[in-house]
């Protein structure tokens, strides 16, 4: 995916490449992730598909066919958090809904913690690494749109009912009674056209500067970079306990005020990592197989996270712990190789297409 002009969907556009990407925004999410301490997921896995899979694939196909890259795709990743957290499961301002009020401090009504959390893990789970995923299974449609127009509209209506079946769904039934304030929704569709026009009418025509001349790190250090940064982001910002059962009490890390010391350490993680990718993804030796062990550090180190934390996130139930710790070693091993296999596929190794 690069910035270019506006792009025409083909005639005969791509149905598996489509497809591919709705099953994979789901999986990379949620089933490799809170699939492995909350098993149940796995039984609202077909559920998700339609507002992970169909609302990735719409937002994807928006910034294809006006040019963006993934300057635009990254923008929206923040449209797709407002969509699923702020109006879908109004996580973003609940005072009760997974005790997220209770992971940091609530400015203006939001839950502060949770947020920068949620931007960061569905920004680049929900959808940078799937959209980069199908990038590299189906690398002719690179920069292409998937779907002709038809196929859109019926992304974007799959995507909107995907967002009220959430709403009707988890808020209603494990958080009945709260509805967010008028003024917040307003605001929240606000930002979401703001962003919208950033990602769609701003950033295509942007030339990001040129990044320092470098060596090209080894896919080892690319993928090991990769998994401690998600772990750490996530160990700094989520509570152990998300399972239903064992709900968060408190934030992750320091109490009261010196909770903002995570937050900043994590943000400040986030964007190391972004630069640091931005810089080698520049370097001559930079090839697809960097990408494949870049997302595959990523994913992995993330789920390494769930399997680590499970004993504690399950109040030390042995039984329910070893079945997330279970499930976690199964989810990374079929991650792995999965990814090697893609990695075969990958003959030439010399930088392609998808580029920062």
């Amino acid at each position: 995916m690069s910035n270019r002009s506006p792009v025409a969907a083909p005639a005969d556009g791509n149905r598996k490449a489509a497809w591919t990407l709705v099953v994979l925004a789901p999986v990379s999410a949620e089933a490799t992730f809170s699939g492995v301490t909350m098993p149940a997921m796995w039984l609202l896995l077909p559920a998700l598909v339609v507002m992970y899979g169909a609302g990735v694939l719409f937002l994807r196909e928006l910034v294809v066919r006006f040019g963006g890259g993934w300057p635009s795709l990254l923008v929206m990743g923040l449209v797709y958090e407002l969509v699923e957290d702020g109006l879908g499961l109004q996580a973003l301002t609940s005072p009760n809904l997974y005790h997220a009020a209770e992971w940091g401090p609530r400015i203006l009504g939001f839950n502060t913690v949770y947020w920068e959390s949620q931007i960061g893990y569905h920004t680049v789970f929900s959808v940078l690494i799937p959209v980069l995923l199908a990038d590299l299974l189906f690398p002719s449609h690179r920069g292409r749109p998937y779907l002709r127009r038809g196929g859109l509209a019926t992304a974007a209506v799959a995507a909107v009912i995907g967002v009220v079946l959430l709403r009707l769904f988890i808020p209603a039934t494990q958080d009945p009674g709260y509805q967010t304030p008028l003024s917040v929704v307003l605001a929240i569709l606000i930002a979401i056209t703001a962003l919208l026009v950033i990602a769609l009418r701003v950033l295509p025509g942007w030339n990001p500067p040129a990044a320092p001349a470098g060596r090209t790190p080894h896919r080892v250090v690319v993928a090991v970079v990769a998994g401690v940064a998600a772990a750490c982001f996530l160990g700094l910002l989520m509570p152990l306990g998300l399972p239903p059962d064992h709900l968060p009490d408190g934030p992750a890390v320091g109490s009261g005020g010196w909770v903002a010391i995570p937050m900043i350490v994590a943000a400040a993680i986030a964007a190391t990592a972004g630069w640091l990718v931005y810089r080698w993804s520049a370097t001559a030796g930079w090839s697809d197989q960097h990408w494949i062990w870049l997302a595959g550090g990523a994913l992995i180190g993330r789920t390494l996270f769930a399997v680590v934390t499970a004993p504690a996130a399950n109040d030390y139930d042995w039984g329910s712990a070893g079945l997330a710790i279970a499930i976690g070693i199964v989810m990374i091993a079929a991650m792995a190789y999965l990814l090697s296999r893609l990695n075969q596929r990958i003959q030439s190794p010399q930088k392609r297409s998808v580029t920062t």
